[in-house]
């Protein structure tokens, strides 16, 4: 009886050791992990912080992630510490001369020149080439005839938006990526109201204006040439857009890269923007986001990436949850908006007939 007693005992005692260990295991890493989260969000180090602040205030939809943690005198702060100073001039158009190549060519300025010259075998239209950097992976579609690319609508205009699947089987394009930014009121909009001034095949085709809308015009002119501008919409009109949306930041004017303090103010996320060589050959660039493989870029990484292919002139066009790429009808990129395909409903897209 004496036995059994000492076994039960012993084994109680067992039992009880082993519950403290678990705890003191499981105390220790709740408080490494509040240590970690102290460190990055409140620490001398601002690296992080600013990537917090800045990837959740560009957002329409998860702003709180930065409201929740930060004073209102600190968002501000670090807003101010990372921009984007644009270059304050408009497209010179005479400055874009279009040039004609031919794959016999072997002599090239550099690599990037040499991926872009290059054309697929039996492909004149488009070549995609694969890029990557150390928080991001993507996609840059160099487009050789500026004259196929074109601005496509939703058909619910001031409604709602459509897919960009929906674009692409009504306008028969083999190419297409989002274009502007859109209204999107307690962040619970459907998508039909882009913002600024849409001009469609030389006319104006919607028209809003809001506090939240930034940038300029986007867009190119009835002989082709892609145009950025702060102006007003008889302005837009009177250079000969053809097709155009207003948004921004500019990325590069005239061969002038505009001047980026911190991380450009823009965060780390999904982004797609477009530009031209002097050649004429577009760039269309779309990067992943908010997966494991691609965390997503700044404003820095899409400048050095249109620097690096030559672009001449280039903007940032609406990221995050509306950077989507469709070619030949198959989502190229991962978008992450949630909905089908992870896909949501846009107001403009650029597209590749």
């Amino acid at each position: 009886m004496k036995e059994e007693i000492q076994t039960g005992n012993k084994k109680a005692k067992k039992k009880l050791s082993v519950k403290k260990k678990l705890i003191i295991v499981t105390s220790s890493i709740i408080t490494f992990f509040l240590c970690v989260f102290l460190f990055l969000f409140y620490g001398p180090w601002s690296g992080f912080r600013n990537f917090w602040i800045t990837s959740a205030m560009t957002t329409m939809s998860h702003q709180y992630l930065a409201t929740f943690f930060y004073s209102d005198e600190t968002i501000q702060k670090v807003l101010e510490e990372n921009s984007i100073i644009e270059v304050n001039e408009s497209t010179n158009p005479d400055l874009i001369k279009f040039k004609k190549y031919s794959n016999a060519m072997t002599i090239f300025k550099n690599k990037y020149e040499k991926e872009v010259l290059t054309k697929d075998k039996g492909n004149d239209l488009y070549k995609v080439i694969n890029v990557a950097g150390k928080s991001y992976q993507g996609f840059l579609v160099v487009v050789y005839d500026p004259g196929r690319v074109s601005l496509a609508t939703t058909k619910y205009l001031g409604e709602k938006g459509e897919s960009i699947l929906e674009i692409v089987e009504r306008e028969k394009a083999i190419i297409a990526i989002n274009g502007g930014g859109f209204y999107d009121p307690n962040w619970n909009s459907n998508g039909g109201i882009p913002h600024g001034t849409v001009i469609q095949n030389g006319n104006v085709v919607s028209e809003f204006q809001d506090a939240a809308m930034g940038g300029g015009f986007i867009g190119f002119t009835k002989d082709n040439k892609f145009v950025l501008g702060k102006m007003s919409k008889q302005e837009a009109l009177n250079i000969g857009y053809r097709d155009a949306i207003e948004f921004g930041p500019f990325l590069i004017v005239n061969g002038k890269s505009s001047f980026v303090k911190g991380n450009g103010g823009w965060g780390i996320a999904p982004r797609t923007a477009i530009g031209q060589r002097r050649d004429g050959i577009v760039l269309m660039l779309v990067i992943n986001g908010r997966i494991p493989t691609s965390i997503g870029a700044d404003m820095t990484d899409l400048t050095e990436i249109m620097e690096n292919y030559g672009a001449y002139n280039a903007a940032n066009l609406d990221g995050g949850s509306s950077t989507e790429l469709v070619i030949k009808n198959k989502i190229i990129n991962t978008p992450v908006a949630g909905g089908t395909n992870g896909l949501r409903d846009m107001s403009t897209f650029w597209i590749v007939k």
